[in-house]
């Protein structure tokens, strides 16, 4: 009985349903037309340049058809959706001069915590704007940039205006158009050449407004030679209507730098996540993604690696839970566009009570690639008969002079392993829990420890009810 409540009490959702009393300073109306993307532009005193790419993007948006494929998204109506919310506090440096009701959630979530124990700096937003951000001297003095983007688009101009939206353009599908129109808040990060920061950046989206919807933007510059760790983390209470997540993630990875970006993503179960990522690697640079995907009721995302200089390296490792009444569509894809270039992928879904775990994955080598090297394994966990897992790998191999290999898994849990363990005095219950914390173990010691132990909560959570 003592065991029952202890793994109750550690899988209380408590910490990340909570709600604040709506204290916004500004909204705008529900829906979308080109007086609201001017509005949010002019509040945000922003170049004319950035004003007239949100119009195009806007009537990008009205022009591209909805997706046919994936999950259905008829449910999500843009004229209900109010696309800005406005904190009632400007960004500051100081967490102690943050509004009081906003620094107890992100202390209830544990981000200071965090970053007194092992960032080296830290971002969190609040709805629509970013309300804290700082970063150690230190980084400052080797001219590491660490801001939020809107701070970025008029301070570094001369880098933003280059990349921003030049990697995942508007035109390339309706969300992305949708960004471009509404985008707010995000993080911009630019690291000089040979600079290597020894611990994590970090940056927390929090969405508290019921019925609004986040759009952030994040731009990453790994300069030739340099490294640096990136973790994303975002949350939601839950409410009885839709809430809307349409992020876009542009990662410049040059010759030789390495970026690792992790995300733990835990929206309630009400949001439509439909997020957009990709990353260009340049000559014998790395990207690593790792990503654990919880929460939502619908998500389609699919991390993107273009591998453009000889010898570039990306690896996926990622994982999705998928519980009642959710559809997780997520994947990857990696493009080979020069030689000996290196992917491998690893990807893991758990699926029980009727949840709907996708799994799409797209590589791409192109007839320059020549010696170049592909690996994906996915593998996927039904936990009863009513889930449903599907695997939907494409392989487009344009020159005999490469190695590709896929492997994919899906299947039940397994009854033999379950009553292995229960013969040695564990529960049916605790027997199903232990198998998955097993399956999900290669991508957890992946993570920092905090967002190790985040991920470990997260599944207790979602296995609520399985647990005894």
């Amino acid at each position: 009985m003592e065991r029952q409540k202890a793994m109750l009490e550690e899988a209380d959702r408590e910490r990340f349903d909570f709600r604040d009393r709506d204290q916004s300073s500004f909204k705008t109306d529900k829906g979308l037309t080109p007086e609201i993307v001017t509005e949010i532009s002019k509040m945000k005193n922003e170049p004319e340049w950035m004003l007239q790419h949100r119009l195009r993007s806007l009537e990008i948006y009205n022009r591209l058809p909805m997706p046919d494929w994936g999950p259905s998204l008829d449910e999500l109506h843009m004229d209900d959706i109010v696309a800005y919310v406005r904190p009632n506090t400007d960004m500051k440096s100081d967490w102690n001069q943050v509004p009081g009701y906003i620094k107890d959630t992100f202390e209830r979530l544990g981000i200071p915590q965090a970053e007194q124990k092992s960032l080296a700096g830290v971002g969190a937003q609040y709805d629509s704007e970013v309300v804290y951000h700082n970063i150690r001297d230190e980084l400052s003095k080797q001219g590491v940039i660490y801001t939020d983007m809107e701070t970025a688009v008029r301070e570094h101009e001369d880098i933003v205006r280059k990349l921003f939206m030049k990697l995942v353009p508007p035109e390339e599908h309706k969300f992305v158009a949708l960004h471009g129109a509404v985008w707010s808040g995000g993080s911009f990060v630019y690291v000089p050449e040979g600079v290597h920061l020894d611990f994590p950046l970090q940056s927390y989206f929090r969405l508290n407004a019921a019925g609004a919807g986040q759009f952030e933007h994040t731009l990453i510059v790994v300069e030739k030679g340099a490294s640096v760790h990136f973790i994303e983390g975002c949350s939601a209470p839950g409410y009885n209507m839709l809430n809307l997540h349409a992020g876009c993630v542009e990662l410049y990875v040059r010759e030789g730098a390495t970026l690792r970006y992790s995300t733990i993503e835990n929206w309630s179960k009400n949001m439509m996540n439909l997020n957009t990522k990709r990353a260009v690697v340049e000559k014998n640079g790395t990207i690593e993604w790792i990503s654990g995907t919880f929460g939502s009721h619908v998500t389609m995302l699919y991390p993107s690696s273009i591998l453009k200089g000889e010898g570039a390296r990306s690896t996926f490792t990622g994982i999705s839970f998928s519980g009642k009444g959710q559809n997780l569509d997520t994947g990857t894809k990696v493009v080979h566009a020069a030689p000996n270039t290196y992917s491998t992928i690893h990807s893991r879904s758990i699926s029980k009570d009727g949840g709907i775990a996708v799994y799409r994955s797209t590589v791409e080598i192109l007839p320059q690639a020549v010696g170049s090297k592909s690996s994906a394994v996915c593998e996927s966990l039904m936990m009863d008969s009513d889930s449903r897992s599907d695997t939907i790998p494409s392989l487009d191999i344009r020159t005999d002079e490469s190695d590709v290999g896929h492997e994919a898994k899906v299947g039940r849990i397994s009854d033999e392993a379950v009553f292995y363990l229960m013969a040695r005095g564990l529960t049916e219950q605790e027997a199903r829990a232990m198998i998955v914390r097993g399956f999900v173990e290669p991508i957890s010691r992946e993570l920092p420890l905090e967002y190790a132990v985040e991920m470990n909560r997260l599944i207790n959570i979602e296995l609520e009810g399985t647990i005894g």
